[in-house]
């Protein structure tokens, strides 16, 4: 594929992940993912943790937005660094995000906004999450969090 192609591809990728999200299809993760895929989150408020696998990944998401009867995860920006390390098969990515909610109990409406640095692998033709990092930034009427210098995608 040329760079263009492989490109497209990983955006439609993010694309793809954004929209199950949305749609809080949790199974369709499955297609997005390496089986064994890691994914540490930080939310700054609490301790970071990890889960592996895109099932796991799916059960987390879904607790975290069940109280929400409206959720959306909107791609802000994404730079994407093209074959790691010389490989082909390899690409980075920082994504920035947001998620639009509304609490199903309150009706009150909430911004939160957050920053994934991933990590892909293309398999057979196709490619796939292999290792995310996200870090919350802000939250509606709370703090700003540092952001996490560490995670380039260099």
């Amino acid at each position: 594929m040329s760079e263009t192609e492989d490109y497209v591809a990983l955006t439609r990728l993010q694309s793809a992940y954004a929209d199950v999200i949305c749609r809080r299809a949790w199974s369709e993760l499955d297609s997005l993912f390496l089986p064994q895929a890691v994914v540490r989150i930080n939310t700054v408020t609490r301790d970071a943790f990890t889960v592996v696998g895109p099932a796991a990944l799916g059960e987390f998401i879904g607790n975290a937005v069940q109280r929400f009867e409206f959720f959306e995860f909107v791609i802000l920006n994404s730079l994407c660094k093209l074959y790691n390390q010389g490989n082909t098969d390899k690409a980075r990515a920082r994504i920035f995000m947001c998620e639009v909610r509304r609490d199903e109990g309150t009706g009150d409406w909430s911004t939160a906004y957050g920053v994934y640095h991933d990590r892909y692998e293309r398999v057979s033709g196709t490619w796939l999450f292999a290792e995310r990092d996200y870090q919350s930034l802000a939250r509606t009427d709370g703090p700003v969090f540092a952001f996490p210098h560490h995670l380039g995608i260099d």
